[in-house]
């Protein structure tokens, strides 16, 4: 129980709102229904507690793997979120704009984070050094790693109800140029990132 707990802190840790998974937790929970904003956050925490299990037992070979092929993934995610940018400024250009968050499906939704999560594998790095810190020990073959993992995903998923206040704040029937607002800037900002993310990899090479 108390590597479950150590594991929610990590969780809640590492899905700190930073970057382009976070910036489209926030459009589709403030723009989204509520079912497609709850399965935005659950994809970047599956893909969080997946990260979580690996780090918890310990993998070595395949954290090895992700960190010496970090740069393939750095642009193919670059890539994913440049599109996924794309998607979101054109999303205020459409007919019916306040029935455009709807059809994102609910599996469509999920898959988007948890591919962009999954793509950037440093997510590992930083839950081995967050769990090391909190005193959890990983490398564990037990019941203790799915403990850790299932922490980890509920931590990471309980950003949600943060994302959800935000959303209160700005009032259940926001405006429509409250809406393409939403859409231009986050959809400018996870291009930002994407670029960001090519340039780092192919130019950079880091």
């Amino acid at each position: 129980m108390e590597n479950f707990l150590k594991g929610i802190v990590a969780g809640f840790i590492v899905a700190v709102p930073l970057g382009p998974v976070a910036v489209l937790c926030f459009q589709r929970v403030l723009t989204g229904s509520f079912l497609v904003g709850i399965a935005t956050v659950l994809g970047a925490a599956a893909a969080d507690a997946f990260y979580g299990l690996l780090a918890a037992l310990g993998l070595a070979a395949i954290t090895e793997l992700l960190r010496v092929h970090h740069r393939i993934f750095h642009v193919l995610g670059g890539l994913l979120i440049i599109g996924l940018g794309i998607v979101i400024l054109r999303a205020h250009n459409s007919p019916g704009r306040n029935g455009s968050p709807a059809r994102t499906g609910l599996a469509r939704a999920f898959l988007s984070t948890m591919g962009l999560m999954l793509a950037n594998p440093t997510v590992i790095v930083s839950l081995v050094a967050v769990l090391a810190a909190l005193g959890a020990h990983p490398g564990q073959m037990s019941l203790e790693a799915v403990w850790i993992a299932g922490g980890v995903l509920i931590g990471s998923a309980s950003w949600w109800f943060v994302y959800r206040l935000i959303a209160l704040r700005i009032g259940p029937t926001p405006r429509e140029e409250t809406l393409r607002s939403i859409d231009r800037v986050s959809g400018s900002l996870i291009c930002a990132f994407g670029a960001w993310e090519l340039f780092s990899a192919l130019v950079l090479r880091r």
